[in-house]
């Protein structure tokens, strides 16, 4: 932004230099300060490009950010999508182990009261004295009943003993597998630990993504902004020049004026003034008028495309208030000088290869976007005589040939002086 209001800053000083000495000075000294103006347009139109050069890098950059982002985003919710089916996992885990400490404590305490009930019974019949090794043998009523108590006694412990393993082996079982339940779910809770790691590095890319996408977000609003400055400084140059030229014609005409009274009698000079007037006039009977001097039609055309003044803008880059009009052509078709006058050709970013043609009455017209020119500036032209051939150069959306016509600087309705209809 500093730049831009430096840039305006030089632009009217420049314009204020130039001005506060067009009123005293000769036509070799306003050449001179058109061509200034025109150094000047021509160094700001390379910081135009420069800026359209940046914002497409800048816009390139933006596309990368945009791309990089969308598979950071993606790959963002395929791990967010892990961390939940592994949250599930571990929750399906706890209720599992959980399960198992049940069926863990359920065992034990059955264990536990067997156990208990077995250490009863035996304890109980050992204190009150009912049952012994001696009182099962010596109790007996015969061998038969003696082998009957000791297997009864033996079958009972047995049955105890066998109680208390199953028992111990189901608690055994259940607690390993309680144990291989928390290996496994610790296992998950390692790698939902190391996702979540993962995840915080992506969200942090994503973080700088998105700082970055902001910042170049608003630099191209910068390089907008930058590009709108040079593009009305750009128009202040030409209107400047415009103004310029339109003194220069002024001055020729006053310096041509003085010549002629100090060195030709008043009768040559009248024919002089005649010779003039007939060379406005030798184009043709399709033309409009402006004084005493017609306008040929500068091309071949179909229609007219555009018209002169506000408007909608065809491409970008282009202006909204059209300072001619857009004549529909094909390709290569050729272009002649719709009046006699001194030419200036060349190339701009916005008008491509154009013609302009001074015709040293206040009017000078201006032929753009051309393919080529043949003519040369300095060169003097006629009404008819080819300058170049129809394209699409410059901001252009397709072949065809604007057509402009200023007067005193200030661009004009070319319809008003040209019989285009």
């Amino acid at each position: 932004m500093a730049a831009c209001l430096l840039s305006t800053f030089a632009l009217a000083l420049v314009i204020g230099m130039l001005t506060t000495t067009a009123s005293a000075a000769s036509s070799s000294e306003i050449r001179k300060q058109i061509n200034v103006l025109k150094e000047e347009k021509e160094a700001l139109q390379e910081k135009i490009s420069q800026v359209r050069d940046q914002y497409e890098e800048n816009e390139n950059e933006i596309a990368d950010i945009i791309a990089q982002k969308s598979v950071l985003d993606q790959e963002i919710q395929l791990l967010s999508e892990q961390i939940t089916n592994i949250n599930e996992q571990i929750s399906a885990y706890n209720t599992l182990i959980a399960d198992k400490q049940d069926e863990l404590d359920d065992a034990e305490t059955r264990f536990e009261q067997l156990s208990e009930e077995n250490m009863l019974r035996v304890r109980t019949m050992e204190e009150e004295g009912r049952v012994s090794y001696w009182e099962v043998v010596f109790k007996a009523n015969s061998f038969s009943d003696l082998l009957d108590r000791l297997t009864m006694a033996e079958e009972i412990t047995a049955a105890d003993n066998r109680r208390l393993t199953e028992l111990g082996k189901a608690a055994d079982a259940v607690e390993s597998a309680q144990e291989a339940l928390t290996v496994e779910k610790q296992e998950l809770e390692t790698t939902k630990q190391e996702l979540d790691q993962t995840q915080l590095q992506m969200d942090e890319k994503r973080s700088e993504a998105d700082a970055l996408f902001q910042q170049l977000l608003t630099k191209a609003d910068e390089l907008e902004a930058m590009e709108e400055e040079f593009l009305a400084q750009e128009e202040a140059f030409l209107n400047e020049i415009a103004k310029k030229e339109a003194e220069y014609n002024a001055a020729r005409r006053a310096e041509w004026e003085a010549w002629i009274a100090t060195s030709v009698p008043p009768a040559t000079t009248q024919g002089g003034n005649s010779g003039n007037n007939s060379n406005g006039t030798t184009s043709g009977d399709n033309q409009g008028s402006s004084g005493s001097s017609s306008w040929l039609i500068p091309v071949s055309y179909t229609s007219i495309t555009s018209p002169f003044g506000y408007r909608k803008a065809p491409t970008a880059g282009a202006s909204t208030y059209h300072r001619g009009i857009d004549l529909d052509t094909g390709t290569g078709d050729p272009v002649v000088a719709s009046r006699a006058g001194t030419v200036t050709a060349g190339y701009s970013n916005s008008a491509g290869n154009y013609v302009s043609i001074n015709h040293q009455d206040g009017f000078s017209s201006i032929y753009m976007h051309l393919t080529s020119y043949c003519v040369s500036s300095g060169q003097i032209v006629s009404a008819g005589q080819l300058i170049g051939y129809t394209g699409s150069t410059g901001i252009s959306k397709g072949d065809h040939l604007h057509f402009g016509i200023s007067k005193n600087g200030v661009f004009v309705n070319p319809c008003n002086y040209v019989n285009f209809y």
